[in-house]
């Protein structure tokens, strides 16, 4: 989930700075701008209160941009490979 949203929010961001650099339609900018941040707010909360997460990790989900996939990340290389024993 963290990893959809994570990729969301990158994508939400990019259409915002192509629109910024380019037309600078402000359709674009206003239906953009409060999707873009509710999917920040939405990785940070996620982030916050999944179970199981160290603290270091869970603040990682309230960088702005990169929060969501760093957080994703940290949770994919700490849990262990299948086959692992425990």
């Amino acid at each position: 989930m963290l990893v959809a949203l994570g990729l969301l929010e990158l994508v939400t961001l990019a259409a915002l700075l192509a629109n910024l650099v380019t037309v600078h339609d402000l359709v674009v900018a206003r239906i953009l701008g409060p999707v873009h941040g509710a999917v920040y707010l939405v990785v940070a909360l996620v982030a916050l209160l999944a179970p199981g997460l160290r603290w270091p990790v869970r603040l990682l989900g309230l960088l702005p941009v990169v929060g969501g996939a760093a957080v994703a990340w940290r949770v994919r290389r700490a849990e262990p490979a299948e086959g692992d024993a425990g």
